[in-house]
């Protein structure tokens, strides 16, 4: 992030006006206010949980000295709009950047810009918006804590962009509205989708198995994970050393890639014959290990995933949703993290995967209580669906086993009118206004229904 303040020094004239509103238009107010600036942002980058590289605040008067600063290698460009000119604003606003402002009301000397960024600046004079690279909600007064939610959301949207996943057995979409999932995750979210095939996992897996101090350490690790606490065996033993076999290869295939990121496409047949288990429990671990691991290869979903976790800094939960109903609804899958906190492991039964009645997967007791961030995507990404619920039970229906019934903040009704697409994404705690902030810098609108009347 890259702050500049914005000055002016006015010069006194007889009998006229000769400045503008605002309270820093002298050298000396001017280093006063880049100290302020200084410290304060110090202040924020201890609080920020996501890495936050501040560079030094620059004290600028005009176009000429912007015009260099505006062109640096930063992400997101802080104007501290205390006065200049409109062609010194418009220099430091490229739409090619995230650009946010900052207005003083009560925080410290009063700012120009805090009076006329709207009609001069946003508006150019006009009724209509006229300024690409920034709105309104790009605008923070006085309080630093919602320029670090905006910071969040954007660290989160610069992780996401670009990121490359491995695709085992090739990337897909769920059902007929999924089928160009693959391509709009490329075209909008600039990801780079690997495919890894079968044919060449196979002879992955079978060498693993034939390396008999692999399967030993994996033995070795499954004990381990069996013997945490609030952990109960319900499969046989050898899936879940299985599991911990195909763990190894999907780091290996991550690792040949250089990326933390891999989805398993017919992950409820193919690749089971091969692994002698499901993925399902492999899934879980190294979502559980802070890699981003997901079933089904479904980027319709896929995306929401990821910006999920990077704006939380949490695992996610890709799940199946049911009907909403009552103000409760039901999600479910078999590939849940248990350490959906990023740090403490929820209770969990080891049981078979629910449709095959095969292998290993969780059923994760996710914590009663706990308020969570739900996203629904659309298959054309373009108006997603949000809101924010609380877990109220852990059921153990014939269905997918990680399984929790949710208590919808809105109408349950609303979200039954709107829902798009097929699977959700679930994390802990309410991010919604991050996620709807990064997506509106991709074109992507979401209806937030924890905001609306209930």
């Amino acid at each position: 992030m890259q702050p500049v303040l914005t000055y002016d020094l006015p010069q006194r004239r007889e009998a006229t006006s000769w400045r503008n509103w605002g309270g820093v238009q002298t050298e000396e107010a001017a280093q006063q206010e880049q100290d302020r600036i200084t410290q304060e942002l110090k202040k924020l980058a201890a609080q920020a949980e996501f890495p936050l590289e501040i560079r030094p605040v620059t004290r600028l008067r005009s176009a000429a000295q912007a015009a260099p600063v505006a062109e640096g290698d930063h992400d997101v460009m802080l104007i501290y709009a205390a006065g200049g000119g409109l062609d010194v604003l418009e220099t430091l606003t490229r739409k090619d950047k995230w650009n946010l402002m900052f207005l003083r009301h009560l925080s410290g000397p009063a700012y120009l810009w805090y009076e006329i960024v709207h009609p001069r600046f946003l508006r150019k004079t006009v009724d209509e918006y006229g300024q690409p690279g920034m709105d309104v909600n790009d605008l923070v007064t006085d309080r630093y804590e919602e320029l670090l939610w905006r910071l969040r959301a954007l660290h989160g949207l610069r992780q996401t962009l670009g990121k490359r996943v491995v695709c085992i057995g090739g990337a897909s979409g769920w059902g007929a509205g999924g089928q160009k999932a693959p391509e709009i995750s490329r075209d909008l979210w600039k990801m780079d989708l690997v495919d890894f095939s079968y044919r060449e996992l196979e002879p992955r897996l079978a060498a693993a198995y034939q390396d008999s101090a692999l399967v030993a350490r994996c033995e070795r690790a499954a004990q381990a994970y069996l013997g945490e606490a609030g952990t109960k065996l319900e499969t046989g033993r050898s899936f879940v050393t299985n599991a911990f076999v195909l763990r190894e290869v999907f780091l290996d295939a991550m690792e040949k890639h250089e990326t933390d990121a891999l989805t398993v496409n017919h992950c409820m047949g193919t690749i089971m014959g091969m692994s002698k288990t499901t993925a399902c429990l492999t899934l879980s671990l190294l979502n559980d290990d802070g890699y981003l691991l997901f079933c089904e290869s479904d980027f319709v979903v896929i995306p929401s995933g990821i910006l999920l976790h990077y704006i939380s800094g949490k695992p996610v939960f890709l799940n199946d949703p049911t009907t909403p109903h009552d103000g409760v609804v039901t999600l479910a899958h078999c590939t849940s993290p248990r350490r959906m906190d990023g740090q403490r492991l929820e209770r969990a039964r080891i049981l078979t995967h629910f449709e095959s009645d095969y292998g290993a997967a969780p059923k994760v007791e996710m914590k009663l209580g706990q308020i969570t961030t739900n996203l629904v995507p659309d298959f054309n990404c373009q108006k997603w669906v949000g809101f924010a619920g609380t877990i109220v039970g852990n059921p153990f229906l014939e269905i997918c086993r990680s399984q929790i019934d949710v208590k919808v903040h809105g109408s349950s009704q609303k979200l039954l009118e709107e829902m798009k697409g097929f699977h959700w994404m679930l994390s802990y705690g309410d991010y919604l206004q991050e996620t709807g902030y990064a997506l509106k810098k991709l074109g992507v609108d979401m209806l937030n229904l924890s905001a609306q009347p209930a």
